[in-house]
C-alpha cells in the first residue's frame, strides 16, 4: 500500500501534523507513507526514519507556474497511490488531491466548504464545532479510515545530522535558552521592553539567553529595538537556511516565544518550550507534553482578523518578566 498525506498551511501547522503522520505509521507499518509539503518546508520532515519519501512542492504566492508544477504532479500521478489523506482540506490540497488521483482520498469538510471540493475526495469528514487541540483534530480525520489515536500527541521531527558541526558554530554552547521574540502576526509579539526585563532577571538567575527572529524586515527592527537597550546581549545571525535553523535549534537548552512557527519546531526537536500565549488558545496551539509550558496573558481584546494588536493595553503585558523567569526555572528543573 502507498499512502499520500499532504499539507498546505504554515510551518506550525506541519509540525502538528507529526502525531496524525504516526498513527498512519503505527497502523500501516508495511505501507509506503509519503508526505507532500511546499518545497520550503520539507526540511521539516527529510530526516525522520519513518517516513518513506517527503515530496516538496514549487510555490510562489500569488500565482501558479503550470509549466513548473505540472510534471511534479505527473510524477506524483506515477506513483499510483492507494490512498491520500488532505490534512489542510483549502483550496490547494483540495485540487493536488484530484489531479494526483489516489484511489482513496480523504479530507474535511465544513459547512461552508465550496461545493466543487465534494468532487476533489471520495471521503470527507465534518470539522469538529468545538475544536480540540490541533494536533488531536488532525488525528482524529484518519479515524473515517478506522486509524486508533496514535500513542503520543508529541511532534517529532529530527535535524540534519550532517549540519551540527555548523551550527555548533553559530551556537557553540549548548546551555544556551533561545528566545525568539517576532511571530507571523505581531499582535501575538510578547513586547520588547518585556524581553529586556526578561533579560536582567535571566542573567541575575545564571541563566544564558539569545535572541532570535524571523526573515523580514519589520523581525529585523525588533532585534534593532532590542540592542538598542541590550547592547551586551548575543543575537544569533540571520539563518535563511531552514536545515540549519533546525540544528542550532537542537543544541538549545530550551527555547522562548510566543505562538510561531519556530515554537513547534524546537518542540518537536524536544528542546523543552515555554510559550506566551493572549490572541491565540493555548488548549488548541501549546505544544504538548512534559517538556514544554505555558503562560497566558490577559483576555485578547483585538479581532480575530486584525494581525495587529488595538487594544490599548496589550494582553502579553499580563505575562510579567517575573513569573515567566519562574516558569522556565521550574521547567528546566525537569530536563
Amino acid at each position: 500500500m502507498k499512502i499520500l498525506a499532504l499539507q498546505f498551511k504554515y510551518f506550525g501547522d506541519a509540525v502538528l501534523m507529526t502525531p496524525a503522520l504516526r498513527a498512519l505509521r503505527e497502523h500501516f507499518p508495511e505501507a509506503e507513507l509519503h508526505v507532500l509539503v511546499p518545497q520550503e518546508m520539507t526540511p521539516l520532515f527529510q530526516h525522520l526514519p519513518w517516513l518513506n519519501r517527503v515530496w516538496g512542492m514549487p510555490r510562489h504566492r500569488g500565482h501558479a507556474s503550470l509549466s513548473e508544477t505540472w510534471p511534479f504532479i505527473a510524477a506524483l500521478r506515477r506513483e499510483r497511490f492507494d490512498r491520500s489523506v488532505d490534512f489542510a482540506g483549502n483550496d490547494r490540497g483540495a485540487i493536488l488531491s484530484r489531479l494526483i488521483g489516489s484511489r482513496q482520498r480523504l479530507s474535511w469538510t465544513t459547512r461552508h466548504s465550496r461545493w466543487w471540493r465534494t468532487f476533489c475526495y471520495h471521503q470527507q469528514v465534518l470539522e469538529p464545532e468545538v475544536l480540540p487541540h490541533e494536533s488531536r483534530r488532525l488525528a482524529q480525520l484518519l479515524s473515517a479510515w478506522q486509524v486508533p489515536s496514535p500513542r503520543s500527541y508529541e511532534s517529532e521531527i529530527r535535524p540534519n545530522p550532517t549540519l551540527m558541526d555548523e551550527a555548533r558554530r553559530l551556537l557553540p554552547s549548548d546551555n544556551v535558552i533561545l528566545c525568539h521574540i517576532a511571530s507571523s502576526q505581531p499582535k501575538k509579539e510578547w513586547p520588547v521592553k518585556s524581553w529586556v526585563e526578561f533579560y536582567h532577571l535571566a542573567g541575575g538567575a545564571g541563566l544564558k539567553l539569545a535572541f532570535t527572529t524571523a526573515r523580514g524586515q519589520r523581525e529585523a527592527s525588533l532585534i534593532d529595538e532590542l540592542k538598542s537597550h541590550l547592547p551586551e546581549a548575543e543575537v544569533l545571525p540571520e539563518i535563511a537556511d531552514l536545515a540549519l535553523f533546525l540544528a542550532v535549534l537542537a543544541r538549545s537548552r530550551g527555547f522562548v516565544s510566543g505562538d510561531t512557527g519556530p515554537l513547534h519546531f524546537a518542540a518537536g526537536l524536544g528542546v523543552p518550550t515555554l510559550s506566551l500565549f493572549g490572541p491565540t488558545s493555548p488548549n488548541r496551539w501549546a505544544p504538548l507534553g512534559e517538556k514544554h509550558r505555558y503562560l497566558v496573558g490577559g483576555p485578547c481584546e483585538c479581532s480575530g482578523h486584525s494581525a495587529v494588536c488595538q487594544a490599548p493595553k496589550h494582553c502579553l503585558m499580563a505575562a510579567p518578566p517575573a513569573k515567566v523567569l519562574s516558569a522556565l526555572q521550574d521547567l528546566l528543573l525537569l530536563k
